[in-house]
């Protein structure tokens, strides 16, 4: 019958194992499920021009992987929170609470000179908590602490890389250019978020609250506030004489007019009638949450 020897033995070898599909992980089967060769890219006949690169008729998500570059989705050198060798610890606690990150390349000397990442759960289990009564805390070292960073091209696809974190358990990479100097930084969580779209952490504001008041005068808010109903929260207006209704919505929206750049992390935007607003984060494409402090109202 259809049933030859040779259909049974080809579809055997074809098959991978249950112990290799064990080892190559689940980021290594989404990005050998996409390598070219099980892959369509033709577009439909009569199919509009490709634009940039990109098909339109590339479905968004898992496509990413492989169509995105490092340098698509890195925090430039200029954005990079790091730390010096020869930091203090109190310096590097306050880096961390300041940031907000959990992880932070360390250099010596400048960025272009990277020698490892340091990890705040690191430092925690070694010089913090204040809670072990009678033990000696042993004297500051951050060279102990160091775990190794990720080197990766510019160039690289994003899938690519994504596998290389995975299968080497490190977490962050620095994009190095041409000449050896560090151009950029990625994560693998700034990874993931190209497949499955922003990925909301512990410090996010709660499901569907657009704002908190950390304190009095004090807002951490979401880019994509409403302004109108940011006004009313805080019972003061934010649209400026220089600054059309039609044309700003948003809190982002307001930043970005304001400054008129898609502005940094921790930068500060003054507003003209007194607020100050902060870049709490952004990446290089869009500004995602913000801090306002609201002046205190003086009795004239």
């Amino acid at each position: 019958m259809g049933d030859t020897e040779d259909g049974s033995s080809e579809a055997a070898q074809s098959a991978p194992s249950e112990t290799e599909s064990s080892r190559t992980g689940f980021f290594g089967r989404i990005v050998g499920a996409l390598s070219p060769s099980d892959t369509v890219n033709e577009p439909p006949q009569n199919a509009p021009a490709v634009a940039n690169g990109v098909s339109p008729f590339v479905t968004p998500g898992m496509m990413n992987l492989r169509r995105m570059r490092v340098e698509d989705v890195m925090v430039p050198k200029a954005e990079i929170v790091s730390a010096p060798l020869d930091i203090e610890k109190d310096e590097l606690v306050a880096l961390f609470r300041e940031s907000g990150l959990t992880r932070l390349p360390v250099f010596d000397g400048t960025l272009d000179t990277p020698i490892g990442l340091v990890h705040l759960k690191d430092l925690a289990l070694n010089y913090g908590f204040n809670g072990n009564a009678g033990v000696k805390i042993p004297v500051f070292a951050l060279r102990k602490l160091l775990r190794p960073l990720l080197y990766a091209p510019p160039s690289m696809p994003i899938g690519v890389l994504l596998q290389k974190m995975q299968t080497e358990r490190i977490h962050m990479a620095l994009v190095i250019d041409e000449y050896g100097g560090v151009d950029g930084l990625v994560t693998i969580e700034d990874l993931i978020e190209q497949v499955l779209g922003e990925i909301e952490d512990e410090h996010d504001l709660e499901e569907g609250a657009l704002w908190i008041e950390e304190k009095p005068g004090c807002y951490l808010a979401e880019a994509k506030t409403p302004l109108d109903e940011f006004e009313a929260e805080i019972g003061f207006g934010l649209h400026g004489e220089d600054i059309d209704d039609e044309e700003v919505d948003t809190l982002g929206g307001l930043v970005f007019v304001l400054s008129g750049h898609v502005p940094a992390r921790g930068e500060v935007i003054a507003h003209p009638a007194g607020p100050e607003i902060e870049v709490v984060d952004a990446d290089p494409r869009r500004i995602k949450r913000l801090r306002v402090r609201i002046p205190a109202k003086r009795d004239d």
